[in-house]
């Protein structure tokens, strides 16, 4: 069994059944605090529609992002295996709707369930695989080739191709967003895109990106 983050799409139908016969049906706002720092873990989330952002308190009280996550992702399993605090919040980008289980039902359910507490050790294995390299990636790179590492894994996994072969970007986020997801200032983001906008590599809107040359920002990111 390979290693997935789309929780929601490895489980079988039967799995999936006894999953929703546990769960409440929810909805959350652009904006909307879904789940918030320290909160004890006494539930998780799955997302069903829409896309949320895992954001954690800088040095100054912003949010800083740590990750997106959208359909078929399991929230809040970090807290409810380990037993700690959450050490993150939740917010919703854009209309959400999602599976809410109380972290009893969820460790019933894991426990009637083996295959799938399998899967989740899996997910467990591989964000912790990409946490170091992401860590590798950015302690040997400038904010360009950062901001370019995101862009590419923004395209992978939320970009809609056109026929010209640029890739939109279909996840709404603000340049603070970015710029708290690559570890750089406000200021030099900005500065990376719009050396980006220069070279045709993409283009921009309000909240919106538009890659032009992927490859191109492969190659910047290493």
């Amino acid at each position: 069994m390979s290693a997935s983050l789309d929780f929601l799409g490895q489980l079988e139908d039967e799995e999936r059944r006894a999953l929703d016969a546990i769960a409440t049906h929810r909805a959350a706002s652009p904006g909307q605090h879904v789940m918030a720092a320290g909160q004890i873990a006494d539930h998780v989330l799955v997302v069903q529609a829409g896309h949320l952002k895992i954001v954690a308190p800088g040095p100054e009280g912003e949010d800083v992002v740590l990750a997106f996550r959208g359909p078929g992702s399991l929230i809040g399993e970090q807290a409810f295996v380990d037993g700690t605090p959450r050490s993150a919040g939740v917010v919703a980008v854009e209309r959400v709707e999602m599976l809410i289980v109380a972290a009893s039902a969820f460790r019933h359910f894991l426990a009637e369930h083996p295959r799938v507490a399998m899967v989740l050790v899996g997910m467990l294995s591989l964000r912790l695989r990409d946490s170091d390299r992401q860590l590798v990636r950015f302690a040997t790179s400038d904010t360009l080739g950062r901001t370019s590492a995101r862009l590419v894994e923004l395209c992978d996994h939320y970009g809609d191709s056109a026929p010209d072969g640029s890739v939109r970007i279909a996840l709404p986020l603000t340049q603070e967003d970015l710029a708290g997801w690559t570890g750089s200032s406000l200021e030099s983001t900005a500065k990376a895109l719009r050396a980006m906008r220069r070279l045709n590599w993409i283009s921009t809107a309000r909240r919106c990106i538009t890659v032009h040359d992927v490859e191109a920002l492969r190659h910047r990111a290493g």
